[in-house]
């Protein structure tokens, strides 16, 4: 919900009541991933949703997404999955109309 914000595992610490060390170690217990690795993810989700459902610039939705910059969308968009948010978006496109 909150993803395209600024957030810090000092911030979510805070609102779950705990330290952030704490709330980390909770977190990776919980999960399996550390707070930062699924913000992270959560936030490329969103820009795959944007990339698919919308004509907004590459710029647009990595400010959109909380990745703030093209370069950092490209770089996370890569890292996680493998391809570039131009080529997902290309993809998604021709699987639409086919």
């Amino acid at each position: 919900e909150h993803v395209h914000e600024a957030l810090t595992v000092r911030d979510l610490a805070r609102r779950s009541a705990m330290s952030p060390r704490t709330f980390a170690r909770r977190f990776v217990a919980s999960t399996g991933t550390t707070p930062h690795q699924w913000i992270q993810h959560q936030r490329v989700h969103l820009a795959q949703q944007l990339l698919e459902t919308s004509d907004l610039s590459i710029d647009q939705v990595a400010e959109r997404s909380g990745l703030g910059s093209a370069d950092n969308l490209r770089q996370h968009f890569g890292r996680i999955l493998l391809t570039t948010p131009q080529a997902y978006r290309r993809a998604f496109q021709a699987r639409r109309t086919a």
